[in-house]
């Protein structure tokens, strides 16, 4: 699950604590890297326990509604919500359940909360929908939250706040974790029953490894970076760069030189978005200019084996 973009992320932020913690230790800098890494992977845990416990709110209101139902002889209301296939697999998934345990918090803990999600989603049109909608398939289940997961949980800043309230680590990485949720979601199959497969915290050790010697390289090659910088900067006062920028450029340096099979363009273009959200709304602009002229200088120095695709 955690990917590229996410590695990046992290390594800005880390980068940035790193110089400005008085006592830096790469190795205590790196431990802690891993560590946010891995607090990504509780997020989108934590994202899927959500589903669970809007489930089990829905859950918990039917039963009251159908005591209520048969002590006044009226019509017991549908239990279809309370009863989506693809919620109760998610909610029997030995994965999650594995990893729930080891948390300290749970849904559970933030009653008031799930219950004003349950409301939103019992109010709105998709959920009227699905709920007279005559179709009874898996498919319309699991369809139906992956509507109310973009409407209700993708972009929340209720969501996002209680989030941070959490964990310090979650700030920056709702937004890309939420693409990994939905992406669970259309990938869950009814005949997987409780064993089926969530993302791995890591498609392979090939990414622990990018995000090991991106880290390192950016560290270890500072002065070698930056005066690199320096000298692209030509009529502008380096000194005077935003802290942010130079920390961007500098681990966008160290990606190129340290990997090969990376395309000149990807590095730049993925930086300079991160420079559009962590920096001054000009540095997006400059550090596209600054990283193309120091790629060009490398590669006509032959110090950088690599081409630039040009417009």
């Amino acid at each position: 699950m955690i990917n590229r973009e996410i590695i990046r992320i992290k390594i800005v932020q880390l980068t940035y604590a790193y110089y400005q913690n008085g006592n830096k230790n790469i190795d205590a800098a790196e431990k802690e890297l891993f560590f946010s890494l891995s607090k990504a992977y509780d997020l989108y845990n934590q994202l899927l326990a959500l589903i669970v416990a809007i489930t089990r709110e829905s859950q918990r209101r039917q039963e009251v509604l159908q005591g209520k139902a048969l002590r006044e002889g009226t019509k017991v209301p549908s239990a279809k919500f309370a009863n989506n296939r693809f919620a109760l697999q998610l909610e029997s998934n030995i994965q999650l359940r594995e990893f729930l345990e080891t948390q300290k918090r749970h849904w559970s803990d933030y009653p008031e909360f799930v219950g004003r999600m349950f409301e939103q989603i019992e109010q709105s049109q998709i959920y009227q929908e699905y709920m007279a909608d005559k179709e009874d398939s898996y498919a319309a289940d699991r369809e139906v939250w992956r509507k109310l997961y973009r409407t209700f949980i993708q972009e929340n800043e209720d969501i996002d706040q209680l989030l941070e309230e959490q964990s310090l680590y979650w700030n920056d990485d709702k937004e890309v974790v939420d693409t990994f949720v939905l992406k669970t979601i259309k990938r869950f199959d009814e005949k997987n029953g409780d064993k089926q497969d969530l993302l791995p915290e890591y498609d392979s050790e090939e990414e622990r490894d990018y995000a090991r010697r991106l880290f390192r390289a950016t560290i270890l090659n500072t002065n070698e970076y930056q005066r690199m910088m320096t000298e692209a900067s030509q009529n502008w006062d380096f000194s005077r760069l935003a802290y942010m920028d130079v920390i961007i450029m500098q681990i966008a340096i160290a990606e190129m030189m340290t990997f090969p099979s990376i395309p000149v363009s990807v590095t730049i273009n993925e930086f300079v978005e991160l420079a559009k959200y962590y920096s001054t709304p000009r540095s997006g602009g400059y550090i596209n200019g600054m990283l193309d002229t120091i790629a060009r200088h490398l590669i006509s120095t032959g110090k950088l084996l690599k081409q630039i695709n040009e417009k």
